[in-house]
């Protein structure tokens, strides 16, 4: 991937060794409730930032907050403000293209926990978007993670990552997120989990879209990039997951999709670059 020497994002919060506590509504959260939401997240599918503010007392206001220090000017460092920066420029065309203004996110760098004003995030629960503060949330050790775990590699790759979190952004900017998240708590279990996959497809099809265009302006893709991003798309499929971790797959529970519906609304995503085609909730084949 073509990245040194274009713009780096300002929106970067790093509280990598900042110290912060894991207190949450004024309360404080042990190592054992900690431990059950990422084992409630394990077997139910269900998040544990939202487990943690309910144990909390779900107020989801955050506390004991720092000050970040200045982000670290390492080549991931830098990659990853680059990656946000393109997506900045991305989405500001396309939003200024419909007559609307995009609010940029900031993304937060952080190692092991961090608060959020969606309880306290954790490197157990991977990259996430808090639609609370605005923030992309992400502690670099997941793309070891990738890696080692995964067997995927490469810049890529990691940026799909940052753009899918991004998408998230941008469903919450159209106003998406909420009319899901309504209709999700007036749904059965079953209904909430395909409505969750729809949502998570569309951020795959948005990150394709900002794929698209960041090419066309900048000629960010080098050969066997395309690749390593579906490679990714397809190794955090829900299938994928659950067949790793039990064995077997239970697809009434799949919260993101699988790995060949990640890689379909990818693709469609960077073949058409249209936000318009990334409309899965009025598809009726994912």
């Amino acid at each position: 991937m073509r990245w040194e020497g274009n713009r780096e994002s300002e929106n970067v919060e790093d509280r990598r060794g900042g110290g912060f506590g894991i207190g949450l509504g004024g309360g404080s959260l042990s190592i054992g409730t900690v431990v059950i939401a990422v084992v409630a997240s394990l077997l139910f599918g269900v998040n544990p930032l939202s487990i943690l503010s309910m144990l909390s007392g779900g107020s989801g206001q955050v506390a004991q907050v720092q000050s970040a220090h200045p982000p670290a000017n390492d080549e991931m460092t830098r990659f990853v403000r680059t990656v946000l920066a393109d997506t900045e420029d991305t989405w500001t065309d396309l939003f200024r293209e419909q007559g609307r203004q995009y609010i940029d996110p900031r993304l937060v760098l952080f190692s092991g926990k961090t608060p959020t004003a969606c309880g306290t995030g954790l490197t157990a629960v991977g990259p996430f978007y808090c639609p609370g503060d605005q923030k992309v949330y992400i502690d670099l050790s997941f793309y070891r993670l990738m890696q080692q775990r995964f067997h995927v590699s490469g810049e890529f790759a990691q940026a799909y990552v940052i753009a899918h979190e991004v998408g998230h952004h941008v469903q919450h900017l159209l106003g998406i997120s909420d009319k899901v998240d309504s209709m999700r708590r007036r749904a059965s279990e079953a209904q909430s989990n395909a409505l969750s996959v729809r949502l998570e497809l569309q951020a795959d099809c948005f990150a394709g879209v900002w794929a698209y265009h960041a090419n066309q302006a900048r000629n960010i893709l080098e050969d066997g990039d395309i690749e390593t991003a579906l490679n990714a798309a397809s190794a955090i499929g829900d299938d994928a997951l659950q067949k790793q971790a039990q064995g077997y797959v239970v697809p009434d529970s799949f919260t993101h999709g699988s790995s060949a519906q990640r890689v379909r609304w990818f693709t469609r995503g960077i073949e058409t670059g249209k936000m318009s085609a990334c409309n899965t909730f009025e598809a009726r084949q994912l």
